[in-house]
């Protein structure tokens, strides 16, 4: 039996904790915040009306037998704790210049028939060209891919990879490439490239490899927890109680002590002394980990391109609006936006707040998050990090934050979706805030942006493990939770 000590109680760590835990190690987990979750994260605002609830993290949960098999590998059922409820649409797509919009689904042949009605029998083909494509990316890197370590560019050199995937998956072409080559309508084309964004990646620079990310949304189907997407969190805190694991917040974890290349334990804020450990599984950002927190500063072995943040405006709205519960308002032109999130240095280009930005809005049409007759919006844009740098956006700049979310609700009334004259109340939360509150380096939600190679699960001493977004195999909460499956089977049980 290894002393095992997580640091972080995202829901990489938590994950991890439970699956250690179940194979028979002490596990203890520090966590910073006074809550569990991580980028989770929730917010309640108690009005005259009622409650409101929002997620301030992910508001949507794909592939969820990652999250069955997680239960299930721990002595539970996911059903037990939580309750799925299936969406259709998964997303209502709005287009510039007051054309249908597209609802996606998880049943691809109906989809395909939506994309024909709304676009044509052309841009039909089209998509299930590129689907077909797509599933043949998934089908290579699934299995091979998303649940073993992979930290180095032999690795991925190593793997049994027959020549139809490699044709498939594309070395060196991009997403927007991709899309370009098998997609003739420039909607379609547009929402290819919002999944680059899910990554925290470029479209223009991501490799075309994640054509696998709308796959498995739309092919396994994108789920509501009823309650919030925070009841994970709760579910995972709840299963590692059950499983003996001590879990202390308030806690910060200010050092992991790896004297000889071997980690002996780590040090805290509040207390003097080390608390000794076997083993370190970090769920903190990986750059977090190799800058700050092992003894000497260690530049990361993998590409480390920081992901796009986000600004994020929560507000109880009175009414019906009618939205679906997932909704995606692009503009006329999404170049400029990109510019604008992620700059471009060797053009000149420095980050700023997109003038024009997609919005992204999640009503979760759930008595449970809004007291009745109301709404609570979730509204995102992607944004540049905090930070001062050409890439970067100083969001602490004095009316900034104030004048940006005036702009973002100006550009949701030039898209038909107006309710200046309906809110109860808006807070905002800006990459500083996300920075400061989740130790998120400059706010940036997936910590490296999208790619086949992130930094690796096996951390640069021994006994040191890395989970979460930021590292191997990526962002999202189904590729956090198989983080933690993949060292959780790297470290093994306590009785091997």
């Amino acid at each position: 039996m290894a002393r095992i000590v997580v640091v972080g109680a995202g829901v990489g760590g938590l994950a991890a904790a439970a699956r250690l835990a179940a194979t028979g190690h002490e596990v203890t987990v520090f966590e910073r915040a006074d809550t569990v979750g991580g980028k989770l994260g929730r917010y309640e605002r108690d009005t005259p009306a009622g409650t409101f609830r929002f997620d301030t993290g992910p508001s949507l949960l794909t592939l969820p037998e990652v999250f069955h098999e997680l239960f299930e590998a721990t002595g539970a059922k996911l059903d037990e704790y939580l309750d799925l409820a299936p969406l259709d649409p998964i997303v209502r797509h709005v287009f510039p210049g007051g054309g249908p919009a597209l609802d996606s689904c998880a049943d691809p042949a109906e989809f395909a028939a939506r994309i024909g009605a709304a676009f044509g029998d052309r841009a039909a083909a089209d998509w299930q060209r590129l689907w077909r494509r797509a599933a043949r990316v998934w089908d290579a890197s699934h299995s091979d891919v998303l649940r073993r370590p992979v930290g180095s560019p032999l690795d991925l050199a190593t793997l049994a990879w027959r020549l139809g995937d490699l044709a498939a998956i594309a070395p060196g072409r991009t997403l927007r490439g991709l899309g370009r080559r098998h997609l003739s309508d420039p909607r379609l084309r547009m929402l290819l490239d919002r999944y680059a964004t899910y990554t925290g990646a470029d479209p223009r620079r991501a490799p075309a490899a994640l054509v696998a990310v709308p796959y498995a949304e739309l092919t396994f189907g994108g789920w509501y927890l009823r309650g919030g997407l925070g009841t994970l969190a709760d579910a995972l805190l709840t299963r590692c109680l059950d499983l003996g694991v001590v879990v202390r917040t308030g806690a910060e974890v200010t050092r992991i002590d790896a004297a000889g290349g071997r980690v002996h334990g780590v040090r805290l804020a509040s207390a003097a002394a080390p608390v000794p450990a076997d083993v370190v599984v970090a769920n903190a950002d990986a750059l977090t980990v190799y800058r700050d927190l092992l003894p000497s500063p260690r530049r990361l072995a993998a590409l480390t391109d920081r992901s796009l943040a986000g600004f994020v405006l929560l507000l109880g709205v009175s009414g019906d609006s009618g939205l679906a519960h997932h909704n995606v308002f692009f503009p006329r032109g999404t170049d400029a936006e990109f510019d604008a999130v992620f700059g471009d240095p060797g053009r000149g280009v420095r980050a700023r707040p997109a003038a024009d930005p997609t919005v992204f809005v999640t009503v979760a049409d759930d008595p449970a998050v809004r007291p009745d007759g109301h709404e609570a919006w979730f509204v995102l844009v992607n944004a540049a990090r905090h930070g001062t740098a050409a890439g970067a956006v100083d969001w602490r700049r004095p009316g900034l934050t104030e004048a940006y979310a005036d702009r973002i609700l100006d550009v949701l009334a030039e898209r038909g979706v107006d309710v200046r004259d309906r809110l109860l109340f808006r807070e905002v939360r800006t990459p500083a805030d996300l920075h400061a509150d989740a130790g998120a380096p400059g706010g940036a939600i997936h910590g490296t942006a999208g790619g086949l190679l992130r930094p690796a699960n096996r951390g640069p001493a021994a006994g040191l493990w890395l989970v979460g977004g930021s590292t191997h195999p990526g962002g999202g909460l189904p590729m956090v939770a198989l983080s933690a499956q993949i060292v959780a089977d790297e470290i093994g049980p306590a009785w091997e």
